[in-house]
């Protein structure tokens, strides 16, 4: 389609208002960064949309961008090495036709915190940090559901739109 570029960048913005109303939103989890995981949805939506390509430029893209209007250098390692491994993971699950697009969401964001977890490993050079598995595993799936849950519904409501 030759409006791509014009999509990718409206999908970019999007993702980085839905960060930037993230940081708005008082979320305390009791876990150092937790968030909601807002600009997933569009990261969700472009993977059944388009491709994997185009879902993981856009997710770098937004992780880089986002890290350095709103985060620190820190904060775009752990969130890429979380977006990357999401993304990886979400694109294995979605030809299953067993699963829905919340349990690929669940599953996203699940690996996301899994991600962000073994960074945090390497970064502090101990193990110790798993102990918060547990946890983040729950507010992944808590999360991941969430984002499945509206990104199902965008979907229904894009469904005329094939191939952005």
């Amino acid at each position: 389609m030759k409006n791509r570029a014009a999509y990718f960048g409206v999908f970019t913005a999007l993702a980085l208002i839905f960060s930037y109303v993230e940081t708005l939103i008082p979320v305390n989890l009791g876990i150092q960064g937790a968030k909601l995981g807002l600009a997933n949805l569009v990261t969700v939506t472009v993977l059944y949309k388009t491709d994997f390509k185009e879902a993981l430029l856009l997710s770098v893209t937004r992780v880089v961008l986002a890290g350095f209007i709103f985060g620190n250098l820190f904060g775009i390692l752990y969130s890429l090495a979380g977006a990357v491994l999401s993304l990886v993971v979400m694109n294995c699950l979605k030809p299953r036709s067993s699963l829905s697009v919340i349990g690929v969401s669940i599953a996203g964001g699940a690996s996301h915190n899994l991600g962000q977890l073994i960074v945090a490993m390497i970064v502090v050079e101990t193990y110790h940090v798993g102990y918060y598995l547990p946890v983040l595993l729950i507010a992944g799936v808590i999360t991941g559901a969430l984002i499945g849950i509206v990104c199902r519904e965008a979907l229904k409501r894009i469904r005329n739109i094939t191939n952005v």
